[in-house]
């Protein structure tokens, strides 16, 4: 008897038709956007209208009813086309999963149908200057005052506050500001006086920016709150290993479109009258990426499907293996792309050089692979815990 793994019918389908819509825009759209300081609008609104954004929102808000992993097989393919959309990662699957299992009914019929179609575009802020990873540091407090909620504090390196309705704060209420992180989290209209934010002057170049947020006595309604606010750190968790599965997949589509550059070169680049490609020292080690980006992409869809079965203990596992291993492949497989090109990886016309910064970000974000090694260490392999 013989089994093999494959996915879905439906999802492959899925991957084919997103690829098509990636390739329609590709890695000239996308890098053209980013140096003219552009969003890629219309292929987010495109993606939206086709149901690509929603794919994982439930039906009965406008969604496709899929999982996780469907929301990463889209994010993969865009990326693997040269085309990423960072915000996939925050809006329909941190948000939109945590207000899906935790948001009140009039909460879901708000703020769902617009990420299945794309309509809508919401951010999540969770960190903070002084807390960096420790989110159990996390000062940014929400106070109540009759039937409104008082909001004050700072979060730092937030993505696209400026193309979002809304952020999803992550605080704590103020008799809980010592001890075990119990999240309250609130949706803040971007527009809510005493809400401010600038930008960060970054290095790597993209179509989203990144913000510094100002919460200065935002006064929130009582509906602003989504879950219970002492419902404890599951309810954000709900959130974070969708936004480390996302990660990986977006890691694992990036190291994709490398590899490829890096195999078209080496069998079309003729030095002392054979391919670069038919030598072991070009050959090996895109071999050895190729092999690497498979056990990435399978540890990725492991997570996803122990998520979508409801295991979120072996979920959040797996979901932070599959970050890291994304994370490394990426790294490694651009690094091999520029090497494979030799001078021509440094030339902005083989788009290459304009992805080292973007893969380096792989390995830090949405958290950093120190971060999962002591998670690893400590919850896998039972190890003490060393902070």
């Amino acid at each position: 008897m013989t089994s093999t793994f494959s996915e879905s019918q439906e999802r492959q389908e899925l991957r084919k038709a997103v690829a098509a819509l990636g390739a329609k825009y590709g890695s000239d759209y996308f890098l053209e956007a980013a140096k003219e300081g552009r969003k890629t609008t219309e292929l987010w609104d495109e993606a939206g209208k086709l149901g690509y954004l929603g794919v994982s929102i439930p039906e009965e808000y406008g969604g496709g009813g899929g999982d996780i992993g469907d929301l990463a097989a889209v994010c993969e393919e865009l990326a693997a086309a040269g085309s990423p959309l960072l915000l996939m990662v925050v809006s329909p699957a941190i948000v939109g999963t945590i207000i899906a299992q935790y948001g009140t009914e009039e909460q879901k019929r708000t703020f769902l149908p617009g990420l299945a179609d794309g309509s809508a575009t919401y951010v999540f802020s969770i960190t903070e200057p002084d807390a960096g990873s420790n989110s159990h540091k996390i000062t940014t407090t929400a106070e109540r005052d009759g039937d409104e909620w008082v909001l004050n504090g700072q979060k730092t390196f937030i993505s696209g506050i400026d193309e979002a309705s809304h952020v999803l704060v992550v605080s704590r209420t103020t008799d809980n500001k010592t001890g075990n992180l119990k999240p309250a989290l609130f949706m803040v209209p971007t527009d809510t006086e005493g809400f401010t934010w600038s930008e960060i002057a970054m290095g790597l170049k993209g179509p989203e920016k990144q913000f510094t947020l100002f919460f200065d006595d935002v006064r929130l309604p009582s509906d602003a709150l989504v879950g219970d606010e002492n419902a404890g750190i599951e309810q954000l968790f709900a959130g974070l290993n969708p936004e480390r599965i996302m990660g990986a997949a977006s890691g694992c589509g990036m190291a994709r479109l490398a590899l490829d550059k890096a195999v078209a070169y080496a069998k079309e680049r003729t030095v002392w009258k054979a391919p670069i490609g038919s030598h072991q020292a070009i050959a090996h080690p895109l071999a050895q990426i190729h092999i690497e980006l498979e056990m990435a992409r399978l540890m990725t869809q492991k997570a996803a499907a122990l998520y979508a079965a409801g295991d979120h203990m072996g979920a959040g596992e797996a979901a932070n293996m599959a970050k890291y291993a994304a994370g490394e492949v990426a790294c490694k497989a651009v690094d091999q792309a520029i090497q494979t090109h030799g001078g021509n990886g440094l030339a902005e016309e083989y788009q290459l050089v304009q992805m080292l910064a973007g893969s380096r970000l792989t390995r830090i974000a949405p958290v950093s692979r120190e971060m999962i090694l002591n998670f690893v260490s400590q919850f896998s392999l039972g190890l003490p815990k060393s902070y």
